[in-house]
């Protein structure tokens, strides 16, 4: 379980807590839940989330000012936020939660197939974000000579390295053309980030090797 993406569930109600989770099930992710913004800032102090998705509309700290808190902390600052409401709320609600820094915003009810198709792009996007992260550590203590005895061989780390820089390539590429089918303009940014990260890992690779 502690390899599996972790999305982080805020709504002050059980029922639409409850819908996400259902919503999701289908998904290889861990769905964390908190009834609050001031809950949902405790849990993001330990653990690592994929994904936010963060009702507006709560008593207390509602959703802009939790996301205002998120985006001040360095920690945290760049986990994508998608704001869920009702579709009754104020006109200037979507502007507000783009300023806040979400990626998207659903009005409730929402299709969910397209929540769930989101959340599935953003996950496979986190998770690729962590096996380059682990590549380029990888890389970098091949090129420092850090890897122990005989780990550090190039017959025994550059081969495995290319093979999974290959498997990320390709694993991007597939999650590219499904952000072109759906046409969802929040997945540009992270996309085009994602991909500049695997050119710069590739060009160290390909000098090393």
């Amino acid at each position: 379980m502690s390899d599996r993406a972790k999305i982080l569930l805020v709504d002050d109600r059980e029922e639409n807590l409850i819908a996400l989770e259902a919503i999701l099930s289908s998904l290889d992710l861990v769905p964390v839940r908190a009834r609050s913004g001031e809950e949902a800032l405790k849990k993001l102090l330990n653990t690592e989330f994929a994904l936010i998705l963060l009702d507006v509309r709560m008593p207390g700290m509602d959703g802009f000012e939790t996301a205002a808190h998120i985006k001040r902390r360095e920690r945290t600052r760049n986990i994508p936020i998608i704001f869920l409401t009702v579709v009754d709320s104020a006109p200037d609600y979507a502007f507000r939660g783009y300023a806040a820094g979400a990626v998207d915003y659903l009005t409730k009810p929402f299709d969910p197939w397209v929540l769930r198709a989101k959340v599935s792009v953003f996950s496979e996007l986190y998770n690729m974000n962590k096996r380059l992260a682990e590549q380029a550590s990888l890389l970098r203590e091949r090129v420092a000579g850090e890897l122990p005895p005989g780990a550090g061989e190039q017959g025994a780390v550059l081969p495995e390295l290319a093979r999974r820089l290959t498997a990320v390539e390709e694993e991007l590429a597939r999650v590219r053309e499904l952000a072109r089918k759906s046409q969802d303009p929040a997945l540009a940014a992270p996309l085009t980030d994602l991909a500049d990260r695997l050119a710069h890992l590739r060009s160290g690779f390909d000098a090393l090797a």
